[in-house]
């Protein structure tokens, strides 16, 4: 009796007995929500850096700013079509694994990302200039291959962690401030350690930046992996009587195509990835040339959070009330009319005109808030829609398409964004004295860029994803008579 009440008879503390639902795993708790958080802090202790590619390949190692645009393309349709073939992969392997074959490949992908980002960081400016794509290409196409090993299965265990909408929308909720805080951490920090004081980049620090970055990416993964239970078994279908289902990957791909709530959920972060990216070298520049202080960049930026930090004791009491759909279409409006204000206030480059520009980027961060607390519980509904239309779930091939044109759009954004930054008087050789006629026009490019995106996001949740608070409760209604059926049958045939 003792011991079941914490000490033992030599009066030690005994460790606390977690508590089990009905089928002996882990009751949900924080502890997941704190684990799946962490993960996406590993995935973007590897992201964010490719927030400096274009600055470093172009003013540090002197590629031709059309010619990285092209490059960019390249590289960015190699990692999006590497996705479905992931996640094909991910669905297709029926190997048990002693933990789980998501949390497997998730492992595999995290040992590759301990050095992968430093190779897109090779400090070689006085290479001969084909070495130099030769490095950029190759070295992107390698972290890529091993960053997509962890992602895409990462982002699928949403789904699995739990079936219950309030708390997917904690665990996405958890996955966003993960990004949040490994966001900061780069954000904030590294400007400070690789700009000048003229502001230009230091090329030479960024491969051991990457390097360290990798291994603090290698421990949450880490933490992540220990510490995740999964609750829904990926099987849809009731027991086949020993045979052993198979899964095309072309069918998972039609029925992607054909889902509605997951095309809406991947048209919205088209739009985030377009505004994000696209407008990522004019803010630069903008910040370089027009406002002439790049160390205060990373601290503006992060003002994109602030709406995340304030949604996140609500997130799942406003989703309870009001449904993910509606809320977040709300917000998505409300900052799409704050980038709408860049156009007309008086943005000059002055003390005041940086206070305006913060001013509307902090009223666009408070409306895409909620959105960034649950825009990844978004894509776990839309695989239960995929079982609830057509009787499948294809976790792996579901997650990897939205993933595929979500890494499109990244790469599209900072391709367009840096093109039309050339065309609007961009010079890679000038660094941060580009002449006042450029500045102002960066000044114009980054809002518009903004705008475009949140636009698109706005058609993507308000017009094409159709799941809202009432059709999501008929369906976890409808899919939880079908598992409690698909059970009993198990059971019946004498099967776990």
């Amino acid at each position: 009796m003792g011991e079941d009440a914490g000490i033992n008879r030599r009066g030690w503390k005994m460790a606390k007995v977690e508590k089990v639902d009905s089928n002996g795993l882990r009751k949900f708790g924080f502890k997941d929500v704190f684990a799946y958080g962490l993960g996406d802090f590993g995935c973007n202790m590897s992201f964010a850096l490719k927030s400096f590619l274009i600055v470093y390949w172009t003013q540090f190692m002197g590629i031709d700013s059309i010619l990285m645009a092209s490059l960019l393309l390249i590289v960015q349709v190699w990692d999006a079509i590497n996705d479905p073939i992931i996640g094909a992969v991910v669905d297709a392997d029926t190997h048990k694994y002693r933990r789980n074959k998501f949390l497997t490949y998730v492992w595999a992908g995290s040992i590759g990302l301990l050095f992968a980002g430093a190779l897109c960081y090779i400090p070689w400016p006085s290479a001969p200039y084909v070495i130099k794509c030769i490095l950029f290409v190759a070295g992107y196409m390698l972290w890529d291959a091993f960053y997509t090993v962890a992602n895409v299965p990462y982002g699928s265990l949403l789904s699995l962690i739990s079936n219950d909408p309030v708390e997917r929308t904690k665990l996405s909720t958890g996955r966003s401030v993960g990004s949040m805080v490994g966001a900061l951490a780069t954000g904030i920090l590294l400007p400070f350690f690789i700009y000048d004081a003229s502001n230009n980049l230091r090329g030479e620090v960024m491969f051991g930046v990457a390097l360290v970055m990798g291994v603090l990416g290698f421990i949450a993964f880490q933490y992540m992996i220990r510490n995740t239970v999964v609750r829904v078994q990926s099987a849809a279908a009731p027991s086949t009587g020993g045979k052993k289902a198979t899964k095309n990957p072309l069918v998972g791909i039609g029925h992607f195509l054909r889902n509605r709530a997951a095309i809406g959920a991947t048209i919205a972060p088209v739009g985030t990835f377009i505004s994000m990216y696209g407008s990522q070298t004019a803010s630069t520049i903008l910040f370089q040339s027009y406002f002439q202080n790049a160390q205060i960049s990373g601290l503006v930026s992060m003002l994109s959070y602030v709406g995340l930090f304030a949604f996140i004791p609500f997130a799942s009491k406003i989703v309870d009330k009001w449904g993910k759909k509606e809320s977040v279409t709300v917000g998505v409006l409300f900052s799409t009319v704050a980038y709408a204000a860049m156009f007309v206030l008086p943005i000059t480059p002055d003390s005041n005109g940086l206070m305006i520009y913060i001013a509307c980027q902090l009223a666009a961060a408070v409306g895409l808030g909620l959105s960034q607390c649950v825009s990844w519980s978004f894509m776990a509904d839309a695989m239960d829609y995929e079982e609830w239309k057509f009787g499948t779930r294809n976790e792996g091939t579901t997650y990897a398409m939205h993933s595929f044109f979500r890494k499109l759009a990244q790469g599209v954004g900072p391709s367009l964004g840096l093109v039309l930054a050339t065309m609007f008087g961009y010079n890679e050789a000038l660094g941060a004295a580009q002449t006042a006629a450029t500045a102002f026009n960066m000044r114009m490019l980054a809002p518009a860029m903004l705008l475009v995106g949140n636009i698109i996001m706005l058609i993507g949740y308000g017009l094409v994803y159709n799941l809202d608070k009432k059709t999501v409760a008929q369906m976890e209604r409808d899919l939880g008579k079908k598992h409690e059926s698909a059970v009993n049958l198990n059971a019946a045939l004498g099967e776990d």
